[in-house]
């Protein structure tokens, strides 16, 4: 069957496109060497995300460039994908597949003063929408996948879970800023609160300290019970092949105080979310939420562990271990953040010393550090 470019590569190679913002771009760019007038095209996917309701992908065909306009699940839904494509011409839309809220591709028309797509040219979308059906249902696919796979394991730990990193006891060695905090008195308070009241609380702690973290460039892994453990990789941690030894050291240097860096700047933007937040509690008759952090640097095992049929990604080792009993000394020594010798090493924030403490299960004393009061 002779078919125009577009068409044939949609029913042959579509379907391998990276991602939708690639698909749009490849399928625009062919529909104009077949000839098709087009000042732009949009995309739209539903996606099961917590936050987001919708992605929309916007292609202009003077330049080539996609780029992407989000739909939040809280916001009124819009139509952000035909908004743009009225800018720039004639509209012509249908909708992929039969659900409501599926996919919606979309394409605007060189400006003719006509307002409408040309009939032969409108007949055309149509051929290339119906022959578009079975490659965008396995991007929406993926994409669909991705987006869970984000919102329960993070992005860096569910890119690796969809690279194939599925093996049991399989895992790469990294070198990482860790935060683990955890909420105090949380079994009392949740004996004496309405669990709904509970869950709603312990939504607005993680919010902020999950928030912080993701702000600053690191990746929740775990939310254990009230607790949340945390990391910030080192990136950019080995230099160029045939790099100087010197430059090497300095690239290493450089990449183990970023990561402290950010881990400090997200522990401090949590702690000032939670006083905010304590603020509004107090203001409706609640209690305060306190709660105690830690941060550590070192390397660990990032991972499989589990059963045979039930795997964890995440982190293990000694770095590991010594965060969550830094964590643990937060109550005895009054303080709402407590810093390792190892951060404080890596870092030109003012820290308070607050001597070498023995951690229960770890050999060596450690030396602890805390963020200044007031």
């Amino acid at each position: 069957m002779d078919l125009p470019s577009s068409l044939a590569w949609l029913v042959d190679e579509a379907a391998a496109s990276p991602g939708p913002e690639r698909f749009l771009a490849e399928l625009g760019r062919r529909l104009l060497s077949d000839g098709l007038p087009l000042a732009g095209g949009a995309l739209t996917l539903s996606v099961p995300h917590p936050i987001i309701a919708r992605r929309t992908w916007l292609w202009r065909a003077e330049t080539g460039a996609v780029i992407e306009a989000l739909g939040f699940a809280a916001a009124p839904e819009s139509e952000a994908g035909r908004d743009w494509l009225a800018g720039l011409g004639p509209v012509w839309e249908e909708r992929i597949g039969p659900s409501e809220d599926g996919l919606l591709l979309g394409w605007a028309g060189i400006a003719n003063g006509a307002g409408v797509f040309a009939a032969d040219d409108a007949a055309r979308l149509r051929d290339v929408a119906r022959f578009a059906g079975a490659p965008l249902a396995a991007l929406a696919a993926r994409e669909a996948r991705a987006a869970l796979l984000e919102a329960y394991l993070g992005r860096r730990s569910a890119a690796r879970v969809q690279a194939g990193a599925l093996a049991r006891g399989t895992g790469e060695t990294i070198r990482a800023a860790l935060l683990c905090a955890d909420l105090r008195d949380f079994t009392a308070l949740s004996e004496v609160t309405e669990p709904h009241a509970m869950i709603a609380a312990l939504d607005a702690w993680f919010d902020r300290v999950a928030g912080a973290v993701h702000a600053f460039g690191g990746e929740v892994l775990k939310f254990i019970g009230d607790g949340v453990l945390a990391i910030f990789p080192v990136a950019g941690a080995s230099a160029e092949p045939g790099a100087e030894g010197a430059s090497q050291g300095n690239n290493i240097a450089r990449g183990d105080r970023d990561a402290c860096e950010a881990a400090l700047r997200a522990v401090a933007a949590s702690r000032a979310g939670m006083a905010h937040f304590d603020q509004l509690r107090q203001a409706q008759g609640l209690a305060p939420l306190p709660f105690g952090a830690a941060l550590h640097f070192g390397e660990i095992l990032w991972g499989n562990i589990g059963a045979a049929d039930r795997l964890d990604f995440t982190a293990i080792g000694p770095a590991v271990n010594l965060v969550s009993r830094l964590e643990g000394l937060c109550k005895p020594l009054g303080r709402s953040v407590l810093i390792s010798g190892a951060v404080a090493a890596n870092t030109q924030t003012a820290l308070t010393p607050l001597g070498e403490h023995a951690l229960r299960g770890i050999a060596e004393p450690c030396a602890v550090f805390a963020l200044p009061e007031g």
